[in-house]
C-alpha cells in the first residue's frame, strides 16, 4: 500500500468523524490521520497518497484549520502525489455553496501539481451551486451530515472503493 495519509479540518466534528470512518474503511493500521496546521502541512509532501477533508465554512470558505495554512500549502511542490478529497457541508441550508472548500482546495491542490482521483456524482444532492463541480460530477466525496447522515457510511464505502486502486 502506498504511504497513505487522511488530513482534515474541521470546525463542529463532523468533517473529523468522517476522516475517522474513511481510515477505518481503508484500514486504519494502513494510513496516517492527522488534522491540518500549518506545521503539520509540511507533512504532505512524505506521502504519496493523500485524502483531503474539507467542511464548507461561512458563505462558501474554508474552515478555520484550512484557512490558515493554506498559505504553507501554496510553497508546496505536490508534484506525483495523488489527492483524493472530501467535502462536508448542508446543501439544503447553504445549497448556494454547497461543499465549496472542497472545490477550492481541489484547485490549490492542483495548481501544486498533485493528481486528483475520486471524483464522485451528484445525482442524489439538492443545492443550487457548488464550486466543487467539474463536467457534473463533484471533486470527490460530497456528504452532508445535516440531511443526509443515514447515507454517509454507504457513501464512503463505495467512494473508498473507487480509489482503492490509487492506494495500492
Amino acid at each position: 500500500m502506498k504511504n497513505t495519509a487522511v488530513v482534515w479540518a474541521s470546525q463542529t466534528g463532523n468533517t473529523k468523524e468522517a476522516a475517522e470512518l474513511i481510515a477505518a474503511e481503508i484500514g486504519r493500521a494502513e494510513v496516517d490521520l492527522f488534522e491540518v496546521s500549518r506545521e503539520e502541512l509540511l507533512r504532505l509532501t512524505e506521502y504519496d497518497m493523500l485524502i483531503i477533508g474539507t467542511s464548507t465554512w461561512g458563505a462558501g470558505e474554508l474552515p478555520h484549520g484550512w484557512r490558515e495554512a493554506v498559505s504553507a500549502l501554496d510553497q508546496l511542490d505536490l508534484t506525483g502525489k495523488t489527492v483524493a478529497l472530501f467535502g462536508l457541508g448542508d446543501q439544503l441550508v447553504y445549497g448556494d455553496w454547497y461543499v465549496d472548500a472542497m472545490g477550492i482546495l481541489h484547485d490549490r491542490f492542483v495548481s501544486r501539481g498533485a493528481k486528483v482521483v475520486g471524483a464522485w456524482p451528484n445525482d442524489t444532492y439538492e443545492f443550487t451551486f457548488s464550486k466543487a463541480l467539474r463536467d457534473g460530477m463533484f471533486v470527490g466525496l460530497a456528504l452532508d451530515a445535516d440531511n443526509q447522515e443515514h447515507l454517509t457510511r454507504e457513501r464512503i464505502r463505495r467512494w473508498v472503493c473507487s480509489i482503492r486502486p490509487y492506494l495500492s
